[in-house]
């Protein structure tokens, strides 16, 4: 009885050790081809091969480090995985036929620098999982079926300097943590469903160059604190519900001059506000 137990003991301690054994990088990226109809890709896999010899996979030390997969017909849903590729620091899968959800998983991928998830049909909520790549420069999630609001914690990215999630059903209105988020160069949020203000503190992205929020349900005054942008050479807050009086700098600056729509769905321009000479006047003698 007592070697009945203990060979019983010892096979619930190999189940145990193999459950905690991860995948190899070569599984996971054979999940990633079953999931997403490998057979029919563009540029397929020849699985037999090591996965240096793959098209778009990218390996240092026999360690993947950038899968760049865009426009390669994949079609089905991201395998969770995918997130378990520890020193993955480029994820590329634009312009494909990707649906489901963004696998809360890739919140894992700590060395991750580019996520590129856009032009596919991905839906659902970004997940919070995402705020958790610290290292991450560049967000592209654009064009796709998104909805849900934008993370809370998104300020998290210290890093992030590119952040395109234009097209999409995003909702609600933008973090407070969004204006900390001091690397940011571009921002692209067009053609959601954002509502809310925006805040003064915009003034805090000293490095953005490109600001698009048009085609939202935005309200209240325009700050002008976005004067104080020294580097911001692109914008196009326009087709929103902003109010209020504008100055001749923000209107030109603007890439369609501040057109806004009413409660009636009327586009209208707002009003630009003379800006006055402060230069003091010299009495001529």
């Amino acid at each position: 009885m007592k070697k009945i137990s203990t060979l019983f003991l010892m096979v619930l301690t190999s189940f145990s050790m193999m459950a905690n054994v991860g995948l190899s990088d070569k599984e996971i990226l054979v999940k990633l081809y079953e999931a997403t109809n490998g057979s029919q890709w563009k540029v397929q896999w020849d699985l037999t091969k090591p996965i240096a010899s793959w098209t778009g996979v990218k390996v240092v030390n026999d360690k993947v480090i950038a899968l760049d997969l865009q426009d390669n017909n994949l079609a089905g849903s991201i395998p969770a995985e995918l997130g378990d590729l520890q020193n993955l620091q480029e994820l590329n899968l634009h312009k494909n036929h990707l649906s489901g959800s963004i696998p809360a998983s890739l919140g894992n991928l700590k060395e991750l620098k580019v996520l590129d998830l856009s032009f596919n049909s991905l839906s659902a909520a970004i997940p919070a999982s995402l705020c958790n790549l610290s290292n991450l420069k560049s967000l592209e999630l654009y064009m796709n079926q998104l909805s849900g609001e934008l993370p809370a914690d998104l300020g998290n990215l210290q890093n992030l300097e590119t952040l395109a999630v234009f097209n999409n059903e995003i909702e609600g209105s933008i973090p407070a943590s969004f204006y900390e988020m001091k690397a940011l160069k571009t921002v692209l949020l067009n053609s959601n469903k954002l509502s809310g203000t925006l805040s003064p503190d915009v003034a805090n992205l000293t490095q953005l160059a490109n600001l698009s929020l048009f085609e939202n349900n935005f309200q209240g005054q325009v700050p002008l604190s976005i004067e104080k942008l020294d580097n911001l050479k692109e914008m196009n807050i326009s087709y929103n519900k902003f109010n209020g009086l504008v100055s001749r700098k923000l209107a030109m600056l603007d890439t369609l001059n501040m057109t806004m729509v009413n409660d009636s769905g009327v586009a209208y321009l707002m009003n630009v506000a003379i800006e006055v000479d402060k230069r003091p006047i010299v009495s001529e003698e």
